[in-house]
């Protein structure tokens, strides 16, 4: 495996950046990246220079169009055709040009709406996704469909991965785009860096979340593109689930913002409730999270003033 030339799609983003380094840590020295500002993974020709130009092995496919709720509320369509056409003319072409396994990489986002906690990789099928991320968690989980089919006709290796929601240093603080906890981030430092006595957040804060830290799950990815060769998704996550309100307390207690919390409860909490079982990573490939939730969080606040606030 240390030999084998590892390409990862996307690998200039959050959790790519990460995934390098881990890959680095393990012994694998081949490693390349096929970024936007490189290829076009929406199209067949760039597709198609990106393996003739890496010559990979191993495909680890993390390139998608994300957002948090306000961008998949906006941008359904282009959530879907992009991540849609993206994952399936990659592992097509990948099948064609004989590399040796496609590592997929979904989301949470594609399990039903209520599905019951903690999420189990059995209950993928049992309803619809939650209205505001499905045509995002669908396109994804087409991903799923494409590897067990291809692993039946073509004898294809290719495995599906759900990592739960990301956080961590290097994470996306645009406030047009970003997830939960850098929006909280920016907003509670910038407000005590600026002065302000309030902030608004998004939702009810009745709606529950779980967390993984970016470098646990470089490392579940690391270990399941050694280890695991099998047709059935699996979970990635933290095994915990905090509401939203007991995260904003936490991040408000962690950045020392000492003002007004306002909720504005005309904006959408998304799904309901979300917790991974993450019983089937640990059998199959021994991971389990090692990041303390509050230790993770302060790293990715310190990391935040040090990196985007105080350069």
């Amino acid at each position: 495996m240390k030999d084998k030339h590892i390409c990862i799609t996307g690998g200039k983003g959050f959790l790519g950046c990460h995934l390098k380094n881990v890959f680095k840590g393990h012994g694998y020295k081949n490693i390349s990246v096929a970024d936007l500002d490189e290829y076009d993974l929406r199209t067949v020709n760039e597709i198609n220079k990106m393996y003739q130009q890496k010559k990979p092995d191993i495909v680890i496919h993390l390139a998608a169009r994300v957002g948090g709720i306000g961008a998949n509320r906006d941008h359904p369509g282009e959530f879907f055709y992009d991540n849609l056409i993206m994952g399936a003319q990659l592992m097509e072409y990948g099948r064609q040009h004989n590399i040796d396994k496609f590592v997929a990489i979904g989301t949470i986002c594609c399990y039903p709406k209520l599905t019951p906690v903690p999420f189990k990789e059995e209950d993928l099928w049992k309803g619809y996704p939650e209205g505001t991320n499905a045509p995002y968690g669908l396109a994804k989980k087409m991903l799923l469909v494409q590897s067990q089919a291809y692993r039946k006709q073509y004898d294809f290796n290719s495995i599906f991965l759900m990592p739960v929601n990301l956080y961590g240093p290097g994470d996306n603080f645009d406030p047009a785009t970003s997830h939960v906890i850098p929006a909280l981030i920016k907003k509670c430092v910038d407000a005590v860096t600026q002065g302000k006595r309030e902030i608004v957040v998004w939702g009810t804060g009745k709606a529950s979340r779980e967390f993984l830290y970016v470098e646990d799950c470089a490392e579940a990815i690391v270990l399941a593109t050694e280890q695991y060769d099998g047709p059935d998704p699996v979970n990635i996550g933290a095994g915990f689930e905090i509401t939203i309100k007991d995260l904003v307390d936490l991040i408000v207690e962690l950045t020392g913002f000492t003002g007004e919390i306002s909720w504005d409860s005309s904006r959408p909490d998304g799904q309901p409730r979300r917790m991974l079982d993450t019983s089937r990573a640990q059998r199959f490939f021994g991971f389990t999270a090692k990041m303390s939730f509050k230790k993770g969080l302060k790293k990715t606040i310190e990391w935040y003033k040090t990196t985007l606030v105080h350069k």
